[in-house]
């Protein structure tokens, strides 16, 4: 990795380990924002939770200055939330049942669903609030990975759709990388 993605990823990895202090109560009223509700870890599985405000989103811009690419996709967000959960024996039920709640409150919210992967024992929503044909306000996904992982995610604040497919790959959010629209040409600097 070369010194630019190294200071990045820094920079990244210092603005996220910061997020878990910090509450999105800011997003809370916006229309993209979806509560999920409060998770906990289940003995023996694994638990990630990542919430970045818009203050972590702006602290994470300024340091990003000498990555314009990096800045347009923070432009305008407001709050990501990121849950991962091992899924295990004690906490299968309750997970598959906290994904249909939640699909079901954005199904009868008028979240429109944009993505619906059922392939074996895994199983993959992906829904967007949209403003308008110009803009999301929100994005929420929602994956059950057979026997392994529950991801839920929560993109809120205002989101160009060609931008998505960059967010998810700034963050890592898997589901997000394989959504239509325009990626930037990566250049040398870009490459591992």
């Amino acid at each position: 990795m070369r010194n630019t993605d190294m200071k990045t990823f820094l920079q990244i990895s210092a603005a996220v380990a910061a997020a878990s202090l910090v509450a999105t109560a800011g997003a809370a009223g916006a229309p993209g924002y979806v509560d999920f509700g409060k998770f906990s870890p289940s003995p023996g599985a694994e638990f990630v939770e990542v919430n970045v405000n818009s203050n972590l989103i702006t602290m994470v811009s300024n340091l990003a200055k000498d990555r314009p690419e990096v800045v347009e996709v923070l432009k305008g967000l407001k709050s990501i939330r990121v849950n991962v959960l091992g899924v295990n024996q004690a906490n299968r039920d309750e997970i598959q049942s906290r994904i249909q709640t939640v699909r079901s409150q954005l199904d009868d919210g008028g979240w429109e669903r944009v993505v619906s992967v059922i392939n074996g024992k895994d199983d993959v929503g992906v829904y967007m609030k949209t403003r308008g044909p110009e803009a999301v306000e929100g994005v929420v996904v929602t994956v059950l990975e057979g026997k392994g992982h529950a991801v839920f995610v929560n993109v809120v604040g205002d989101i160009r759709p060609e931008k998505l497919s960059m967010l998810g790959e700034r963050f890592n959010i898997e589901p997000l990388k394989h959504l239509p629209g325009k990626r930037p040409k990566r250049t040398a600097d870009d490459s591992e």
